[in-house]
């Protein structure tokens, strides 16, 4: 389907080629570190709270959950959505959202023996100065881009994992998210071969029927990446997860997910797995439902994670 599918080094290259066009790298020369700020237990978790030093810019607050009482099975590197709500960030891993299901996800993962880490973005959270649209302009006029900083931050934050518990870093790591967290998922898994499998909601659709359908302007301004679509559609990207796990769920309502680019990236990423002899690791679940987690797909994705570990 693509010359360099299947082919190791050309794979390998193709993730170069995404990295260029997110703009430099932010890695912090010296490696990771993190002090812990905190320590409470809930009914399924302990919570640990963390300042992490992954970039050479600005501290990043993280959560680390780990299961209280359930078998550890394995990691899920959360991705916070976006909907404007720049003071939450993080936090929605133990708050909720209205367009997530209840409990929180931090409640739910944890109680079925999932460690989670979440860490805030940059321009969420404790993290909202400098604002998200100062961040988008100052870096494009820098040569670099807002979502390049993003995903570096929540890569390193994998490495961070590596160095404080090696063995937990060890187990299946899955990328998990709604919505801004969604792309987030799916790039990441992308970019990043240690992680297993991704779980994308609410998000991933080609990009040509985002333009077709004008669906593209409900994008914050730093979902958009300089020269991207001459060099890579949606599926070409998420090509770069297969042969490992990829579940996706989105609404037929949800202008963020326009049918047609459901159904091209659904048609693309099946003939890309069919084609590495991995045909089942691909599913995309599309519901009649809006911009919204609905108690289907939550059930989708708990069966996902068993599935995985």
């Amino acid at each position: 389907m693509w010359p360099w599918l299947g082919d190791a080094a050309l794979t390998a290259q193709r993730r170069e080629d995404l990295w260029r066009l997110l703009g430099p790298r932010r890695w912090r020369q010296g490696g990771v570190a993190g002090e812990r700020q905190g320590r409470e237990e809930r009914d399924n978790a302990v919570i640990e709270h963390w300042r992490l030093h992954l970039n050479p810019d600005q501290p990043v607050p993280a959560l680390l959950l780990r299961p209280r009482h359930a078998a550890l099975r394995g990691v899920v590197l959360y991705c916070h959505a976006h909907g404007n709500r720049f003071d939450t960030g993080k936090d929605e891993l133990l708050v909720g959202r209205p367009a997530l299901q209840s409990p929180p996800y931090g409640e739910t993962l944890t109680s079925r023996g999932w460690a989670v880490l979440a860490i805030d973005h940059w321009g969420f959270g404790e993290r909202q100065a400098p604002s998200e649209r100062a961040l988008v302009k100052r870096l494009l006029w820098q040569g670099t881009t807002l979502w390049g900083w993003r995903v570096h931050d929540a890569l390193a934050a994998l490495d961070w994992l590596h160095v404080v518990d090696p063995p937990l870093a060890l187990l299946p790591i899955v990328t998990l998210g709604l919505s801004m967290g969604s792309t987030m998922a799916l790039w990441a898994a992308a970019l990043d071969e240690r992680i297993t499998a991704c779980i994308d909601l609410c998000c991933a659709a080609e990009y040509d029927a985002l333009l077709q359908s004008g669906g593209f302007d409900a994008h914050g301004e730093y979902f958009f990446i300089p020269g991207l679509l001459r060099e890579f559609t949606l599926a070409e990207i998420a090509a770069l997860i297969a042969p490992r796990p990829h579940l996706s769920l989105a609404g037929r309502a949800d202008a963020l997910t326009p049918p047609a680019g459901l159904v091209s990236l659904d048609r693309d990423l099946r003939q890309v797995y069919a084609a590495l002899r991995a045909p089942a690791s691909w599913r995309q679940v599309v519901e009649d439902s809006g911009h919204a987690e609905t108690s289907t797909m939550r059930a989708e994705v708990l069966a996902w994670l068993d599935r995985v570990a």
